[in-house]
């Protein structure tokens, strides 16, 4: 479910002091319902997941994400000097202190986010190309009924004019194509791995 952005910009994130420059582009409750201390299977998922695009049972989803990476490598939006210690510098730089020495969590196995840090409560990771410096922000909310699940934020800066009429551009595909089925993977992955959270307590 979409949320507004209050339901991230109303939290206490740490993210908030690192990204002032970025704006909230999306919110979004995850179907993953838990206990108080189950972010870091949350996060798990995330990071040993596939690349968006490429398990979804979607064809919509797949030929989206499939014309995007074409795109990318034809007009060179994802090579390394547009990324992260390169074009942009990482949000690791401008983090405190306590949360430099923190656990910096762990980094996608097959994608393009980089982890900045993680806390109980919420997990941070970056990407950068020649369009955006995007981030990723996992909270670990309550859900109102005595339980827990996850909400998913994504932070943006775009590259330019071009950034934002790119994202301008993806907008509608996100919301039709995308986003509908990264939530039921999401939930169904969640669902299918709720053994191993239960067998943990």
């Amino acid at each position: 479910m979409r949320l507004p952005s209050t339901a991230h910009t109303s939290r206490p994130w740490r993210i908030h002091g690192i990204t002032r420059d970025f704006h909230v582009e999306d919110v979004w409750a995850l179907p993953t319902p838990g206990g108080p201390d189950d972010l870091p299977y949350l996060v798990r998922q995330f990071t040993e997941g596939t690349t968006p695009g490429t398990a979804s049972p979607s064809p919509v989803y797949r030929a989206l994400f499939a014309i995007r990476w074409k795109l990318g490598s034809l007009l060179g939006w994802d090579k390394p000097d547009g990324g992260v210690g390169a074009r942009v510098g990482t949000l690791r730089d401008r983090l405190p202190d306590d949360l430099r020495e923190a656990p910096r969590g762990p980094d996608s196995e097959s994608g393009p986010f980089r982890s900045v840090y993680q806390l109980p409560d919420e997990w941070a990771a970056e990407l950068a190309n020649r369009t955006v410096h995007a981030v990723m922000h996992i909270g670990w909310v309550p859900d109102g009924k005595g339980g827990y699940r996850g909400q998913m934020a994504v932070l943006v800066k775009p590259n330019g004019l071009f950034g934002s009429a790119y994202m301008a551009a993806i907008k509608p595909f996100r919301y039709v194509g995308v986003y509908p089925a990264l939530l039921r993977s999401i939930g169904r992955r969640w669902e299918e791995n709720s053994g191993e959270r239960s067998g943990s307590r």
